[in-house]
């Protein structure tokens, strides 16, 4: 059949059938070869001729042709008898004998959780994806917050008693002192590597940092350092956006390439704060302004870092058993309001509505002028200020080079002279990527040939202005700038030789009520005169049971007028002369502990705005602090706050003129406290001490190591 099928397909007209047909034939008969041993075995085991015949009948008998001259197959036993039986084929078994069925072998859990993993992954990259590009980082900000906060509390919970832990996995064997440095390192670490708000917050950690431990204190004293600019692109990003997709020179009317006509522009930041960087620009009309743009990420990530600030608070308020969270609605609300520079716009304006009704202020202090039609909620355009700054204390009392009758470049909102126009252009146009350096002119003409010369500013002029300012804002408008740190106060000189201050950064206000700022003068005024009584009529008022520890907090040095001497000798009663140091000043903490919350004991009365007024005034008297001392500041504030008392429009003429005889006798008693300040000023001038400020510092530092805290004052060094 093979031969056969091979002959046909020999003459087969279509060659590749032909050739197909033989290469199946070939392979066929190469499969039938390899069964011969097989069928030699069937012959073996059918050794009967009718079989042997069959099987030879069904198989082509070419296979056989050369059957007699192959070997037979090896058996190694005798072949089995021969069948008497027909033949019989063989017939699988029963199913019923098999036994139950098993089901094939699943993996199901496998399956499961390899796509349980595929979609988590998945999850994760999509949310780490949105998290960076859309929020900011904001989630993850939030979440390294909390870890460090947990860390943070867990380990003071642990470790903060008198004597340390015996497990060294655990304890801290260096004491108290280590212990505060590494947690002063992480949460430094935690607020550097957030920046933003975060930046914000540990520069108001570090302004009341006097009052924490030292390593704190070394560690937050660096929170002043500029914050990194954001890029070019980004500060335009955010100028499209706040007005309508306009570029920065349809907005400004500036040129980056030497237009005739137009204004210039520096792309470098003059500074960098955390929430903002500001560029100097010189507008077509010839002002030169300050453009202060707010990061486009603070936009998305302060919801975010509010809600870690509520969680974390709320936290430490159950594990610490301290009545803060009632705080953080107002700190929050005041922390947003910050980031508005529309809302710092209004309070801009407001502040020099005031100043300028105010005879005793007009002409002492400054505030720029806002442009709003060139400002927005991000970007906000103000007058540029020239001046130095209040921590340079040298270059404002080196003598004036400036010429007789001159005063600094700017003063009482004088045109700035106009920079090298000419130049500038000619060098924008010569440059093929954009003029990048600083163009401002330095105008340091005071500082003399050699540079040697200064403001020639009597450092109480400055002062004295510094605190009838902020003592008006409080006692008298009630509304109160929270933030005069150094960085945001110039120092210019006038034609007079007088000193000017400028007030800029006017995003953390406080807006007191009449009847709190009437109550708070009144509690200023007790304070100067012992008058315990009413101190504590207020105190009650306002929902505080320690009004000792209040009041010290309040005037910054230890309150003795009390009834019962004074909240020193309060916390130091019933002390064990027998203890050691440590176990005292842990037990002085644990008094501080329930001090705090007497004086918070009243939640829904506590007045909120006492918050931000006592940060206020910790910043002027540190600021006084830093110059010397030069003013007695508790005094000028005393008056202030009964000048206020007669001067409140608010009031009947009757209660007015009664306060006005009250306020001829309180400063008769002030003038007492005069003695006290010329004794410790003439001391500082012979070299034998500080200044006032330096000794009511010492006082409450001798006060403060009582409770194991070591109080420092050079914040603003280093």
């Amino acid at each position: 059949m093979l031969r056969q099928s091979i002959i046909a397909a020999s003459h087969c007209p279509n060659p590749s059938v032909a050739g197909a047909a033989i290469l199946s034939a070939t392979r066929a008969t190469r499969c039938l070869s390899r069964t011969r041993p097989y069928v030699r075995q069937l012959e073996a085991a059918f050794a009967t001729p009718s079989t042997t015949i069959q099987i030879q009948n069904r198989i082509p008998q070419r296979l056989y042709s050369s059957r007699s001259n192959r070997p037979t197959w090896p058996h190694t036993t005798a072949a089995p008898g021969p069948s008497t039986g027909s033949f019989e084929p063989l017939i699988p078994p029963s199913p019923s004998k098999l036994g139950a069925p098993r089901p094939a072998r699943s993996y199901t859990r496998t399956r499961h959780w390899s796509r349980r993993l595929l979609i988590l992954s998945a999850l994760l990259g999509l949310g780490y994806l949105t998290d960076k590009y859309i929020y900011a980082s904001g989630l993850a900000r939030s979440l390294r917050t909390f870890g460090v906060g947990l860390v943070v509390a867990a380990d003071y919970k642990l470790n903060f008693r008198p004597e340390p832990l015996p497990i060294p996995w655990i304890g801290i064997p260096e004491g108290i002192p280590e212990l505060h440095r590494r947690n002063a390192e992480r949460l430094f670490d935690l607020l550097r590597h957030n920046g933003g708000l975060y930046l914000k917050i540990g520069q108001a950690i570090a302004m009341q940092s006097a009052v924490l431990p030292p390593e704190f204190q070394a560690m937050f004293s660096r929170m002043f350092d500029d914050a990194p600019q954001d890029s070019w692109e980004e500060v335009e990003q955010v100028i499209r956006e706040d007005f309508g997709g306009r570029s920065v020179e349809e907005v400004f009317g500036i040129s980056f390439t030497g237009k005739e006509g137009k204004g210039v522009m520096e792309r470098t930041a003059r500074a960098s704060a955390s929430v903002a960087q500001v560029h100097w620009a010189r507008l077509p009309d010839g002002r030169e302004v300050a453009i202060k743009i707010q990061k486009p990420e603070i936009e998305k990530q302060i919801g975010w870092d509010l809600w870690a600030f509520k969680v974390v608070t709320w936290v430490y308020t159950w594990w610490f058993d301290l009545p803060l969270y009632s705080l953080v609605p107002f700190i929050s609300e005041r922390l947003r309001l910050e980031t508005d520079f529309e809302n710092e716009a209004k309070n801009s304006e407001i502040m020099r509505q005031l100043v300028e009704k105010e005879p005793s202020l007009r002409g002492r202090v400054y505030v720029p002028p806002v442009y709003p039609e060139l400002s927005s909620k991000r970007v906000l355009t103000t007058e540029w200020i020239e001046g130095i700054r209040l921590w340079d204390k040298d270059a404002m009392t080196r003598p004036w080079l400036g010429g007789y009758g001159n005063g600094s470049a700017g003063v009482h909102g004088a045109q700035l002279d106009p920079p090298d126009m000419a130049a500038i252009r000619n060098a924008l146009r010569k440059s093929t990527q954009g003029y990048t350096h600083m163009i401002k002119p330095e105008r340091t003409e005071w500082k003399g040939r050699r540079g040697k010369g200064g403001l020639g500013l009597s450092t109480k002029d400055v002062m004295t202005t510094m605190v009838d300012l902020f003592s008006a804002q409080i006692f008298k408008w009630g509304v109160v700038h929270c933030d005069p740190h150094p960085g945001n106060i110039f120092i210019r000189r006038l034609p007079s030789g007088r000193a000017e201050l400028v007030l800029i950064d006017h995003g953390l206000y406080v807006y007191m009520s009449d009847k709190f700022r009437h109550e708070y003068g009144e509690f200023w005024k007790a304070l100067m005169t012992f008058d315990n009584n009413k101190i504590k009529e207020i105190t009650n008022e306002w929902g505080i049971k320690a009004a000792d520890l209040f009041a010290s907090a309040t005037l910054l040095r230890p309150y003795e007028g009390g009834d019962d001497g004074g909240f020193q000798t309060k916390l130091m009663k019933h002390l064990d002369g027998k203890k050691t140091a440590s176990e005292r000043s842990y037990e002085m903490q644990a008094r501080m502990k329930q001090g705090i919350r007497d004086v918070l004991a009243d939640e829904d009365k506590w007045p909120k705005e006492l918050i931000f007024i006592g940060r206020n005034m910790r910043i002027v008297q540190g600021n006084n602090q830093y110059l010397g001392s030069p003013v007695n500041r508790i005094k000028m504030m005393g008056t202030w706050a009964s000048r206020s008392l007669f001067q409140d429009p608010n009031l009947p003429l009757g209660r007015r003129l009664v306060n006005y005889w009250h306020h001829f006798l309180f400063k008769f008693v002030l003038a007492l406290t005069d003695v006290a300040f010329y004794f410790f000023r003439i001391r500082q001038l012979l070299h034998r001490g500080g200044g006032m400020e330096d000794e009511l510092e010492a006082r409450m530092r001798d006060v403060a190591k009582e409770f194991g805290v070591e109080l420092q004052h050079n914040v603003f060094e280093g």
